[in-house]
């Protein structure tokens, strides 16, 4: 009897207990499922990231653009200017005199080397030069016409940008100067016939005697600051530079050139590049 007890004390317990553990072992594998799966309704909660700033880039300041010209070649000293472009990696612009390329087997040689440069420029200073008889020349359009197409199709050139012999001339879309009113009838014949004439702000003066500079590199960058400083260059921003190449076949004239050009490359507001990057004038077709 005491063992038949003893097994209803244990049924009991059984009975209690085994729902109890039962309980306990769901309540453990769901709290064990829900840790280890993803809570997809919390994921779809949008939460608070910090935001990437976006920083304008700071705006390039716009280059004054220096436009270096050298007027009179192929002659004695369009070589050492042209070497000192290609030391400095820098774009000029030459005016080609037409009769000056076949005048001697070395001038034509100097103007094949400038053709197979590609930072230069080549452009129309007259097939004649006017003979050095300006006033005259400049008498009769027509024939003006004429000398300038003649070196043009000579030449071969690829652009129509001219520069007048003994003149600062400007024909540069709206843009009109003439330096000497007596010229102004050829110059709009030239203009009115395709072609673009281009003057200059800024003249490197040299002795016509000694074929020397009058004034230094130092002179010239003082120049050059003062003429955009106080807004004097005919186009805002812009500085047509003349200069005559055959003044750098002397050595102590062509280190000033050389000087000069490097000065111009160090400073950041400026920027050296070609005639027909002016404004208003027009690509060829």
């Amino acid at each position: 009897m005491e063992t038949n007890a003893e097994e209803g004390d244990n049924n009991t317990a059984a009975f209690f207990y085994r729902p109890l553990m039962l309980l306990l072992v769901l309540v453990t594998t769901t709290k064990t499922t829900r840790e280890g799966k993803p809570n997809h309704h919390y994921n779809n909660v949008p939460t608070d990231q910090p935001k990437e700033t976006v920083r304008a880039s700071p705006q390039k300041k716009k280059k004054k653009k220096i436009y270096l010209t050298f007027d009179d070649g192929p002659n004695k000293g369009t070589r050492k200017v042209l070497s000192i472009a290609q030391q400095e990696q820098i774009p000029v612009t030459f005016f080609i005199i037409g009769e000056h390329v076949f005048a001697s087997t070395s001038q034509h040689a100097t103007w094949d080397s400038l053709k197979i440069c590609d930072s230069i420029e080549l452009c129309n200073h007259s097939y004649t030069h006017a003979h050095n008889r300006y006033e005259r020349f400049y008498k009769q359009p027509d024939s003006v016409v004429k000398d300038f197409r003649r070196c043009h199709d000579s030449l071969q050139l690829e652009n129509t940008i001219v520069r007048t012999p003994g003149r600062n001339i400007w024909r540069v879309d709206t843009l009109t100067f003439t330096d000497l009113k007596k010229s102004a009838a050829a110059a709009d014949s030239l203009q009115q016939a395709g072609f673009t004439i281009m003057g200059w702000d800024l003249e490197w003066h040299y002795d016509h005697k000694t074929f020397t500079l009058k004034n230094r590199c130092e002179d010239i960058m003082q120049e050059i600051d003062s003429l955009f400083a106080h807004n004097k260059t005919r186009t805002p921003e812009h500085l047509v530079m003349l200069a005559h190449d055959q003044v750098y076949d002397d050595s102590d004239d062509s280190c000033e050139l050389h000087e000069l050009i490097k000065r111009l490359k160090k400073r950041e507001e400026y920027e050296l590049v070609v005639a027909s990057q002016y404004p208003g004038v027009k690509a060829p077709k």
